[in-house]
């Protein structure tokens, strides 16, 4: 079954509120079995509305807005699709009772625009909103339905979950299962990971089963969709396209899960080989610490880390020397070594980790360009440092070398000797 979504209003399209709602209802319509095909996001114009309504009805069973239910002059919504399907407006007094209870309880004045957010197409039904003023509303046009949600978020989940959802397994029944399974990879890029590691898996990409690639920051997520009669089914669908990318890029895959973060999976992998970790931080300012202490339970595993933004605290706390700082400068193989030693041993670490870079946007020269970042590693068994060039954005470049140290520390105290992106080591 077609699903489209239409998210309404002027502050989505010039950048005031950023459409959060869109996507979470996306996935849940899938989980549900629909397919979403045609999200539209426009402003408060009921002609516009009007016309996109009636666009979606012509290629969807199901049409969900979201937006102008409000109480003040630019929420239009509800009276014009009223309008576009000839109802009058009723104003109907359970509605109306409850926010009338809801003002008195908050001490707040019921005015006439309040009232209005009683007022239902006649005709429809009410999803009642016990999360907030304005309800939803449910129209049946000859077999295909139309969903109409207030915009704010917490309201609309609360009608989703507690209203639609039984509305829409009323309506359809059951209309089949989607499974998806999120594998994450770091350390490669899209291009390389699909052409030199996966290669041709078009064998795997029939009877409902796809995939995609979702890159971000430090990796790539692949997502993997199946779709069944039952929920086994569907799970089992991609069963066999997942053991065979297993096969061939595991050791690019840090877990599994949607929300599964890289330090999440660096604290798993400490953990089993019963490690500590310590930070050193010059470009990353924090980052790769506040990742690391993210996961509950980093107590166990994380010992703690020095920002050493100044070559002053390198000097005194890592023991990083004046004659390299001099000699080579704090972006260097020699600093980040000393960095990772330094750190692991001041706070009785197993694992120490170091960045120094330039993050940019300025700083940078011919033979150190922005972008130019040293990372060190020490063990009691292996003391090497990496360098890696990353872009002229500031902000990317502390992402990106966070993500890398992390899948360094991964990789190698999981015995897996090839680096990210195919960096190399660079030892004492």
């Amino acid at each position: 079954m077609k699903a489209q979504l239409i998210s309404i209003g002027n502050e989505l399209l010039i950048g005031d509120t950023i459409n959060t709602n869109a996507s979470w209802m996306g996935q849940f319509l899938t989980e549900l079995g629909f397919e979403v095909t045609q999200v539209h996001t426009i402003s408060d114009e009921p002609a516009l509305i009007q016309n996109t309504l009636r666009q979606s009805l012509e290629d969807a069973q199901l049409v969900i807005t979201t937006g102008g239910l409000g109480p003040t002059h630019d929420d239009l919504t509800k009276k014009a699709i009223a309008d576009l399907f000839g109802m009058d407006m009723r104003l109907d007094p359970e509605v109306l009772a409850f926010i009338k209870e809801l003002f008195e309880k908050r001490n707040i004045p019921f005015s006439a625009s309040n009232q209005e957010q009683a007022e239902i197409p006649d005709g429809a039904e009410v999803l009642f909103n016990k999360a907030g003023t304005a309800p939803g509303i449910w129209f049946d046009r000859n077999g295909k339905y139309v969903v109409v949600l207030p915009g704010v978020p917490y309201e609309m989940k609360y009608l989703m979950k507690y209203r639609v959802a039984d509305k829409l397994r009323e309506v359809f029944g059951d209309v089949g299962f989607f499974h998806h399974r999120y594998l994450k990879t770091a350390g490669i890029g899209e291009s390389t990971l699909s052409d030199q590691v996966l290669g041709d898996l078009s064998g795997f990409l029939n009877d409902g089963v796809s995939m995609a690639f979702l890159p971000y920051a430090g990796g790539v997520t692949l997502r993997l969709n199946g779709s069944g009669d039952t929920k086994e089914e569907a799970r089992a669908s991609v069963q066999e396209l997942a053991d065979t990318i297993y096969e061939r890029a595991g050791h690019f895959i840090f877990g599994e899960g949607k929300e599964l973060t890289l330090s999440e999976a660096v604290g798993t992998a400490l953990k089993k080989h019963n490690l500590t970790i310590a930070t050193a931080e010059s470009c990353t300012g924090g980052l790769v610490g506040d990742h690391l202490t993210n996961t509950a339970g980093s107590s166990a595993y994380v010992q703690g880390g020095i920002i050493s933004y100044s070559n002053s605290v390198k000097v005194s706390q890592l023991g990083v020397t004046q004659h390299d700082l001099d000699s080579v400068g704090a972006v260097s193989k020699e600093v980040a070594l000393h960095m990772a030693k330094g750190v692991a041993e001041r706070l009785g670490a197993d694992i120490g980790i170091s960045t120094t870079g330039i993050a940019g946007p300025g700083g940078g020269t011919e033979q150190k360009p922005v972008g130019t970042v040293w990372m060190g590693f020490w063990s009691a068994d292996q003391h090497f440092a990496v360098r890696a060039l990353f872009t002229k954005d500031r902000i990317m470049n502390k992402q990106r070398t966070m993500m890398v140290v992390l899948e360094i520390v991964r990789r190698t105290i999981s015995g897996i000797e090839e680096l990210p992106y195919n960096l190399q080591k660079h030892t004492v």
